[in-house]
């Protein structure tokens, strides 16, 4: 039996699944857990065909790194916060799932290296061109699989540059900043010296209100 085959068919038919689930569940976080399981499963199958580098750089850049700012970005969107925040106990569920699949990937990823005796593909190209993996690998990507990578470093730019377009909409009733206006600034427009007398002139009046008016009305009311 080939183990690698039905490891590589489970791991991704659980990516596909949780990919149609980020697209298809409408609670934002339950799609970014979903997202981190897609990621997790995708590395997985880099590290059943030998691509470590690859499988682990997956993990900690973007399950690690890329998933704060894809939250951050959830949280710039039109989306009721309080709403999120109330009962955070039902994301659990949801959670606890992730995480037992990205165990039982684990566990079956290590099984499957035990029982495999063969060499991965990877690992034996990179032996035969007595390298190791990471420089066989990187000598590919940017030697026979140049272009097919810039495409993608592309692709990724566009992407950025519509997420933020899409994101720096206006929006009545909250404070922006104009940057060109800010950097136009001058000293005059900061500071302005306002003189203020320290104390009031011996000339004025005091206020009709005032206590002085009322005692003033006693003594007139008295001597009278």
């Amino acid at each position: 039996m080939d183990w690698i085959k039905i490891a590589f068919y489970a791991f991704a038919a659980v990516a596909v699944a949780s990919a149609g689930a980020v697209i298809s569940v409408r609670n934002p976080v339950n799609a970014v857990l979903c997202l981190i399981l897609t990621f997790f499963s995708i590395a997985c199958t880099w590290l059943l065909v030998g691509a470590e580098f690859l499988g682990v750089a997956l993990i900690l850049v973007y399950v690690g790194a890329v998933m704060v700012l894809f939250l951050f970005v959830v949280m710039m969107l039109d989306i009721d916060v309080d709403a999120l925040r109330e009962g955070w106990v039902k994301f659990l569920p949801v959670g606890v799932v992730v995480a037992v699949v990205m165990l039982v990937q684990m566990l079956a990823l290590i099984g499957v290296k035990a029982r495999s005796a063969m060499p991965f593909p990877d690992n034996a190209a990179a032996a035969a061109a007595d390298t190791s993996n990471t420089r066989w690998l990187a000598e590919r990507l940017f030697t026979d699989f140049i272009l097919p990578f810039e495409f993608a470093a592309v692709i990724l730019t566009v992407a950025v540059i519509a997420a933020v377009t899409i994101t720096l909409r206006k929006r009545t009733g909250i404070k922006s900043q104009n940057p060109s206006e800010q950097s136009r600034v001058r000293a005059g427009d900061r500071l302005r010296m306002v003189s203020m007398p320290a104390e009031r002139p011996a000339t004025d009046a005091p206020p009709a209100d005032g206590p002085g008016t009322d005692a003033q009305a006693g003594t007139r009311e008295g001597g009278a």
